[in-house]
């Protein structure tokens, strides 16, 4: 997965998977998501990503599952943008 963000045009835009795009669909007049011939998500765009999402905070979480101790709670891993 890849994230791009462009100052110049206030762009967001969300990779998810590297596959040819044969369809994009408007979600709303800011967001615009491509699909591949299976339908699946391949990225997302949205426009005016300052208004449409918190670029100030981002943040990422992967949530890890612990083998040894599968009844406690997962290991976290976080990185954020400050």
């Amino acid at each position: 997965m890849e994230i791009k963000y462009f100052q110049d045009s206030d762009t967001l835009l969300v990779n998810f998977i590297d596959k040819e795009i044969v369809e994009t669909r408007d979600i709303n007049e800011n967001t615009l998501i491509e699909l591949d011939s299976d339908g699946n998500l391949v990225s997302m765009t949205i426009e005016h990503a300052k208004k449409q999402a918190n670029m100030e905070d981002f943040s990422y979480r992967q949530v890890i599952k612990n083998q040894a101790h599968e009844d406690l709670a997962p290991n976290i891993v976080e990185l954020s943008r400050s």
